[in-house]
């Protein structure tokens, strides 16, 4: 067997120790006589997993005592939607900064809920870069101020936390979550899928202030309350437990690692090879967005002419470099480098790129 580099968007890589240790696990977890897979949620099994998941992804993450943490079923589109159930009144204005795709699909899940203000948007520049704070048209009464902290598709993020008072601010971090340090304290809600960053596919985490669960909100099925998934101890139906369980190892994979603070080091030399490739290729390759609003997490690049494309993506995967095709909504390629990545990776991939321009320029 040999393991290629995968560039995915998500689903993506996973760490191959946290696989091993599944693989290893996957008959029988710790003596139990059965898979982690086949245990009820309710037994002391998967307390027990769900238990130090919870506690790995705080210390984590250092998340304050006075935040809840969930995980969820539904993915954070089904997030988007529920957080203007839980956060808002019925018609309630709520503020959206649109920063690429994402950010247009939360935007959407809303608008029947809600009074939905698009505040910013950086559309007409094609999402390639990110709409001045002091541009921003917020609401004088909104219920929250929504952000996509990383778009993967267009490869902008949000290099800093934007200042919105005392409205509460909610951000979609299912591709940076745990990239680097994060003041947690500085939001009402975070929610992340956890197949970029934090795990597979079928598991989100819902991060979220407990003072905002308060609110009485917009009438809603008890399934769509987040104040009985905090009661229920994110139990309240039967869930993702093999999803919640390898989340659980990715946490504490990355404790092991040195934690964010060592991944921001990791993540910022991974993402500074592969700009450093793009930049210094005398525009064989392009980078479109600004320089200061680009992703450490999604790189998207182009080659001069498409024509190029096939062969890139032939070639890489002989290579050994797999998923680098771009979203369909923009073309060319998109290097995704979560924190799954080994820095070997990026660096065959910068090494393949130089080759290429080299063979083909």
């Amino acid at each position: 067997m040999s393991r290629a580099f995968n560039f995915s968007a998500g689903p993506a890589t996973l760490p191959e120790p946290v696989l091993l240790q599944a693989q290893s696990e996957l008959l029988e977890w710790n003596n139990a006589g059965a898979s982690i897979v086949e245990l009820s949620h309710r037994g002391p099994e998967f307390i027990q997993v769900a238990a130090e998941a919870e506690r790995d992804l705080r210390a984590l993450m250092a998340i304050p005592d006075d935040y809840a943490v969930l995980f969820l079923q539904g993915g954070a589109t089904a997030q988007q939607a529920l957080i203007a159930l839980n956060f808002a009144n019925p018609g309630q204005a709520v503020d959206y900064v649109v920063t690429g795709h994402w950010g247009k699909t939360a935007l959407k899940q809303v608008k029947p809920y809600v009074s939905a203000n698009v505040a910013a948007n950086g559309e007409a520049g094609g999402f390639r870069d990110i709409p001045a704070r002091a541009e921003w048209n917020l609401s004088k009464d909104a219920a929250y101020v929504h952000y996509t902290a990383n778009e993967t598709i267009h490869g902008v993020e949000f290099r800093d936390i934007p200042d919105t008072g005392d409205v509460p601010l909610v951000a979609d971090f299912s591709s940076s979550i745990a990239a680097e340090p994060l003041d947690v304290s500085k939001f009402g809600v975070i929610y992340a899928g956890a197949q970029k960053n934090l795990g597979p596919v079928g598991v989100s985490v819902v991060i979220v202030r407990r003072d905002l669960l308060e609110r009485a909100g917009q009438p809603r099925a008890d399934i769509f309350d987040y104040r009985s998934h905090v009661k229920g101890e994110s139990m309240l139906n039967t869930p993702p437990t093999w999803n919640w369980y390898l989340a659980g190892l990715v946490f504490k994979w990355m404790l092991a690692e040195g934690g964010v603070e060592e991944f921001a080091k990791r993540n910022a030399r991974k993402a500074g090879l592969l700009y450093d490739v793009i930049d210094n290729s005398g525009g064989y390759y392009r980078n479109e967005v600004a320089a200061a609003a680009r992703s450490r997490m999604n790189v998207p690049f182009f080659l001069k002419d498409e024509a190029l494309d096939k062969p890139f993506l032939k070639e890489a995967e002989a290579a050994g470099l797999i998923s680098l095709k771009g979203h369909r909504a923009l073309g060319g390629m998109r290097a995704s480098i979560y924190n799954a990545m080994p820095e070997a990776g990026v660096q065959a991939l910068a090494s393949f790129m130089r080759d290429f321009q080299q063979r083909h320029g």
